[in-house]
C-alpha cells in the first residue's frame, strides 16, 4: 500500500500530469481538498472509489484515513491543488506517514505561477530586466513568515515577485513595495488561473488597489510584481542569436 500525493495543477482538469491522472485511475481511495480542487478531476478515479473531501478534516483525521487504507491494503491518491513543492501542507502529512511507516510518493503538478504566466501570455523572466522569480507570501493565520523573508528583502533585488495567498493584503503589499519598485511598477493579479472564470487585472503599484476594488477577489489569486511584466525594447536572448556558438549549432563551444 502506498499514499500517492498528487499535484492537481492550478484548476483546469486537463492540466494534471499524465502520471497524476493515471495514479488517480488506479487508487481505490482518493483524498482531495474539495474547497480548491475541481470536482472534474474526480472523474479520473475508478468506479466505486472511496472519495474523501478533506476540507472539513484536521490533520489527525486525515492521518486516520491513511491508517485505515493502510490496514486495508488500499493505495491512496492524495490530491492537492497546484504543485506539491510550495504551500501544499504536504510536509506535515509526510512526517506523519514516516512515523507510521507508511510508504508514499510525490507527483508534481503545474504550479500556480506557471498558470498565471500563461494567463498573462508572457514569460516572467526577461533578458537583462529580470532573471529571477521569487515565490513568496505574507504572514497569515496559517503561519508567520520567517524573520528574514520579507517583501522588502526580496523587493530590494528587483526580481519578479509571485506573491501567493495574499490578495487580502494587497494594500500592505503596495505600501511595502512601492518605495522599492516605484509607483509605476507593473502589477498583475491573476484570479483563479486556468479555471473557467479566470480573470486578469493589470495595473501598477500606484493604482492596483483601486482597480481591484472595482472587481474584488477574496481568494485563489496570485499577485505578480516586477518590471518584467511590462518590459519592452529588451535585448533578445543570445540563445537564438546566429552568432551565438553552441554545441547544437556548430562552430564549437559548449
Amino acid at each position: 500500500m502506498t499514499v500517492h500525493f498528487i499535484g492537481a495543477g492550478p484548476g483546469a482538469a486537463d492540466l494534471i500530469t499524465v502520471r497524476g491522472r493515471d495514479l488517480l485511475g488506479r487508487c481505490p481511495v482518493c483524498l482531495y481538498a474539495g474547497s480548491i480542487v475541481p470536482s472534474a478531476l474526480l472523474g479520473y478515479c475508478p468506479a466505486g472509489a472511496r472519495l474523501v473531501d478533506t476540507a472539513p478534516l484536521d490533520l489527525d483525521a486525515i492521518e486516520a484515513e491513511f491508517r485505515r487504507a493502510h490496514a486495508a491494503g488500499q493505495d491512496v491518491a492524495r490530491l492537492h491543488s497546484g504543485d506539491l513543492s510550495v504551500y501544499s501542507a504536504v510536509a506535515e502529512q509526510v512526517r506523519q506517514l514516516r512515523r507510521a511507516g507508511i510508504p508514499y510518493t510525490l507527483t508534481p503538478g503545474v504550479p500556480a505561477f506557471a498558470a498565471a504566466a500563461a494567463a498573462l501570455g508572457q514569460e516572467l523572466t526577461v533578458p537583462e530586466v529580470a532573471q529571477s522569480l521569487v515565490l513568496t507570501r505574507v504572514s497569515g493565520r496559517a503561519s508567520a513568515m520567517p524573520p528574514g523573508e520579507t517583501l522588502e528583502a526580496f523587493g530590494a533585488t528587483g526580481a519578479t515577485l509571485a506573491i501567493h495567498l495574499a490578495i487580502h493584503a494587497l494594500e500592505r503589499i503596495v505600501e511595502r513595495l512601492a518605495p522599492l519598485y516605484g509607483a509605476d511598477c507593473p502589477v498583475a493579479v491573476v484570479v483563479r488561473a486556468s479555471w473557467p472564470d479566470e480573470r486578469v487585472v493589470r495595473g501598477t503599484l500606484g493604482d492596483i488597489v483601486a482597480r481591484m476594488a472595482e472587481q474584488p477577489a477574496e481568494r485563489t489569486a496570485l499577485v505578480l510584481v516586477g518590471p518584467s511584466l511590462a518590459a519592452e525594447g529588451f535585448r533578445d536572448s543570445a540563445l537564438y542569436d546566429p552568432d551565438y556558438r553552441r554545441r547544437f549549432r556548430g562552430g564549437g563551444g559548449c
